[in-house]
């Protein structure tokens, strides 16, 4: 995994004492800020915000199941000597950078320091491959993604599908074709778009609301995300 080792706290913006919670919390806000899709495939920003979305997912993947966490933390506390304390350092930016490591000492802790053992953590030894990092960090957010889209009414049903909030929004983004198609109005739609946009409903129908959403065109995930955000850091705010 190309993505270089960060303090998971720092990651997430969240204390080392926050419940899960809220790590789970700080997570949807920290991918959703930081998501690939939110920028044009041709962006040059692309690059860098795949990695900090691994490393973002790194984080989740482990602060968010009680036994790795417990087996970070203490790792982290013997190698670093944190006691607790808070993982927000410098909003924007701790996230990004490496932890400081100690001068390697003869015989002293800090000789160890550098060994660090990070691929015990995170996705750790399963993502050989920068494509394996970016497999396991979309299925991780996807889950995630399906309950608020849920929470918003844009998914439905055990399966997360889709609801016609949904395509009314997607299709509002890609001139109101597909809101009025799912609505089933009649004649609302010139015939070669209807055509075209009825095709790839029913397509659709039965998949998820993330299936879907990776089916999507770029501007029409960029918006659903920049949509799907401004609800959720205003519920945040509120």
């Amino acid at each position: 995994m190309s993505a270089p080792p960060v303090d998971y706290y720092s990651s997430l913006q969240v204390d080392s004492h926050a419940t899960q919670q809220q790590v789970r919390d700080a997570y949807k806000k920290a991918a959703l800020r930081h998501h690939p899709d939110r920028v044009p495939a041709d962006s040059p920003e692309r690059a860098s915000r795949t990695k900090k979305f691994q490393q973002i997912n790194d984080a989740y993947y482990t602060l968010s199941d009680p036994t790795r966490r417990r087996e970070y933390d203490l790792t982290r506390t013997s190698f670093y000597g944190f006691a607790g304390g808070s993982g927000k350092q410098d909003h924007e930016t701790a996230a990004d950078e490496e932890i400081p490591r100690p001068e390697p000492s003869a015989g002293g802790a800090g000789g160890f320091a550098s060994n660090f053992p990070w691929s015990a953590f995170g996705f750790g030894g399963k993502a050989k491959t920068e494509s394996d990092a970016n497999n396991f960090s979309n299925e991780q957010f996807g889950s995630v993604f399906e309950e608020m889209m849920a929470d918003q009414g844009m998914a439905e049903g055990s399966d997360n599908e889709p609801t016609k909030r949904f395509w009314s929004l997607v299709g509002g983004a890609s001139g109101g074709a597909m809101g009025f198609i799912v609505a089933n109005v009649p004649g609302a739609i010139a015939g070669a778009v209807a055509g075209n946009r009825l095709g790839a409903v029913r397509d659709k129908r039965g998949k998820s609301v993330y299936s879907v959403y990776q089916e999507l065109e770029q501007p029409d995930k960029m918006r659903l995300l920049s949509e799907l955000a401004s609800k959720v850091f205003a519920h945040a705010i509120s």
